[in-house]
């Protein structure tokens, strides 16, 4: 296949390198320190049982995806829109288009902007950009896809190339189960700045994380939502299998950019006022979390 990836940070460079890997066609649309890197040495990805530089062409530009077989579409939740239409008019009317993104309602939005078949998946991995064209894998590296046009061909190839994938007609479900992880774990980290298996550790943090997934399931019972699997298991999982991972939010502030943050637990403050449910933990968390975005900004 060719395989393009929109938004090459460290969720599609991971997707996008075993891929590769594989043999696979790939090229990347990223930024432009990270596209120089791509170009002149490939792209580095440090997994858990390898260490190995891949041949990929990338380019600033969305033009650079025209032809291509499978979209992994991996930009901030905040971009979706913009992204979608940038994108669009390169690809073919049979492209699939899969969201590897973050919150429960991209697939949705990027089908409002785009024609071609659009499937949402869900990601379980822990990376990092450890530098330009450097993605470092930190553990898991799970899909799980909804059914769309050409989802079981994709599926099939990732799973050739190494990646656990699966199609579920539940994904609504289970971008749901993501996003309460995201919102018991996204906000703490960014704003303690540490990795979930020290947050863990702290007098208090079980209480709160057990609040905030508490205020996410009664909003996801209130919407209607049917959560798959033990989510209390899934969330203590968190801190067993990615203990030294910082959350995406973490990294965001890190770096000085906006995070996601209204997209997690900011989702689910706006759902729980829709639905006459009270989130006042996970409105903590947000609210602190803007508050270092504002202070950054300042």
């Amino acid at each position: 296949m060719k395989v393009a990836v929109m938004g090459a940070g460290a969720v599609g460079c991971y997707y996008g390198g075993m891929l590769a890997r594989a043999g696979h066609e790939v090229v990347l649309v990223g930024r432009p320190q990270h596209v120089e890197a791509f170009n002149g040495a490939g792209l580095r990805l440090e997994a858990q049982s390898f260490d190995e530089t891949i041949p990929v062409r990338a380019d600033t530009d969305a033009a650079i995806a025209a032809g291509a077989d499978l979209v992994l579409f991996c930009v901030k939740s905040t971009d979706t829109e913009t992204a979608g239409a940038q994108l669009s008019a390169h690809l073919r009317p049979d492209t699939l288009v899969l969201t590897l993104q973050n919150g429960t309602d991209n697939a949705e939005r990027l089908r409002a902007v785009i024609p071609q078949p659009v499937a949402a998946a869900v990601v379980y991995v822990a990376t990092e950009m450890a530098g330009p064209g450097h993605v470092k894998h930190h553990g898991r590296g799970e899909l799980v896809i909804e059914p769309a046009a050409r989802s079981r061909e994709a599926a099939d190839e990732l799973i050739a190339a190494g990646v656990p994938t699966e199609i579920s007609d539940n994904v609504r479900g289970a971008l749901w189960v993501k996003l309460i992880l995201n919102c018991a774990y996204n906000a703490l980290s960014a704003v303690t700045r540490l990795p979930y298996g020290k947050i863990v550790q702290n007098p208090g943090v079980p209480e709160v994380i057990r609040n905030l997934v508490a205020e996410c399931r009664a909003v996801a019972a209130a919407d209607g939502v049917t959560l798959p699997g033990d989510v209390d298991a899934a969330v203590r999982r968190i801190a067993e299998t990615m203990p030294t991972q910082y959350s995406s939010t973490a990294q965001d502030l890190a770096r000085g950019k906006t995070s996601e943050i209204d997209h997690l637990n900011g989702f689910i403050v706006r759902r729980g006022q829709a639905l006459g449910v009270a989130t006042p933990v996970n409105l903590t968390m947000h609210t602190l979390v803007k508050l270092v975005e504002a202070k950054q900004a300042a």
